[in-house]
């Protein structure tokens, strides 16, 4: 097991014997003390040794105890200072505090007063050099994350970009092939070649949605005022010819305005409108709502359907990659969109979540913090 190092007190006093004193004391009670009546021998003692506390005098002639307590945070940041002071002079020693000084005792000692003041005072160092390592594995487990996400969605774009050539050859080749033999072809070859034309499409649709998922990680944020409402009127008459034909009631509760990047917020509204639109297609009336509420630190956008829902136990899938909770031949989709939203959200800053049964309608979430 490692040998636990004594704590290194630095004890700066111009009273040679008071000095002398607390240095013997605090040696009793296992603190590894070194002391010095001159400030300036007692920085230079620091470029040799790390010292754990300073307990240095308020008054001195050579430098005066605030002036050198911060030269000695200049040395070692992780340094805790303690201010010795009379009763004469408690004002400077707040003054000090306010300069970097955990806290005062006051002269004459008492030994009963100045040990609970160095227990406070360690537990303080321990606590702040405790989060900096905190701080410094969170920057680099962030710097972690944030290149293996770029190497993810740089692979993910040199995949999909690389697949498109090839799937182009297979479409341009039954199309040829069509135009040679599609008279001659018996049934069950057309349906070969349908089947292929077909798959073809799907597979060009998830490599385009691909593309797109990767696009959101790496488009540059554009922040500005964005009024939701007009942004919500744009996209659904956007989709008029989507919904040409349907019977759909739509609920608008008037929108706030927000600050976030307008392009990709309308990418959000696009992708939960059509997700309700295509939802609520076995319904007669299709009912869709879209509202918000206020809170402390966020503003939560609902969309909410009357459609055919599903399982919350399947929930945690909803927003993931290729994920479905319906059979293709149900509804159509590749299961990118609900992605996306959840990426641009998280580029707010904002969360995003789900509620919904089983053929009982659905209602989306996002949040824009203010």
């Amino acid at each position: 097991m490692a040998e636990i190092s004594p704590v290194k007190i630095l004890i700066v006093d111009d009273e040679t014997a008071q000095m002398k004193a607390l240095c013997n004391t605090l040696k009793d009670h296992g603190y590894e003390t070194f002391g010095f009546v001159s400030a300036h021998a007692a920085l230079a003692a620091m470029d040799g040794t790390n010292f754990d506390l300073l307990l240095t005098d308020l008054m001195m002639p050579e430098m005066d105890g605030i002036a050198l307590l911060k030269a000695a945070l200049q040395k070692n940041a992780d340094l805790v200072g303690i201010i010795m002071t009379g009763e004469g002079t408690i004002t400077r020693a707040v003054e000090a505090m306010k300069s970097g000084a955990l806290d005062f005792i006051l002269k004459p000692f008492r030994l009963s007063a100045i040990l609970p003041v160095l227990d406070r005072a360690l537990a303080v160092r321990r606590l702040r050099l405790e989060n900096a390592a905190l701080e410094r594995r969170i920057r680099e487990r962030t710097a972690e994350l944030e290149s293996a996400n770029e190497e993810l969605e740089s692979f993910s774009y040199s995949v999909s970009h690389d697949l498109r050539t090839p799937l182009h050859h297979i479409a341009s080749f039954v199309e040829l092939l069509d135009e040679s033999c599609g008279a001659s072809l018996a049934p069950s070859d057309r349906d070969y070649l349908n089947r292929i034309t077909a798959a073809t499409e799907k597979m060009n649709c998830l490599i385009e949605d691909l593309l797109d998922f990767s696009r959101m990680g790496r488009a540059e944020m554009r922040r500005s005022r964005v009024d939701l409402q007009n942004l919500l009127e744009t996209v659904i008459e956007e989709l008029q010819p989507e919904i040409a034909g349907r019977n759909i009631l739509w609920k608008k509760g008037p929108l706030p305005t927000v600050q976030g990047d307008p392009s990709l917020l309308r990418q959000v509204f696009s992708n939960l409108l059509l997700n309700a639109v295509k939802y609520t297609r076995p319904r007669e009336v299709a009912e869709i709502e879209i509202g918000y509420v206020h809170g402390p630190r966020e503003t939560t956008i609902f969309v909410r359907d009357n459609g055919v829902g599903f399982d919350m136990q399947y929930a945690d899938k909803l927003f993931g990659v290729f994920q479905r909770l319906h059979r293709k031949d149900e509804f159509e989709g590749t299961g990118i969109g609900l992605a996306n939203v959840r990426r641009i959200i998280a580029r707010h800053g904002g969360r995003t979540w789900a509620e919904g049964k089983f053929n009982s309608g659905a209602t989306f979430y996002f949040t824009l913090p203010h």
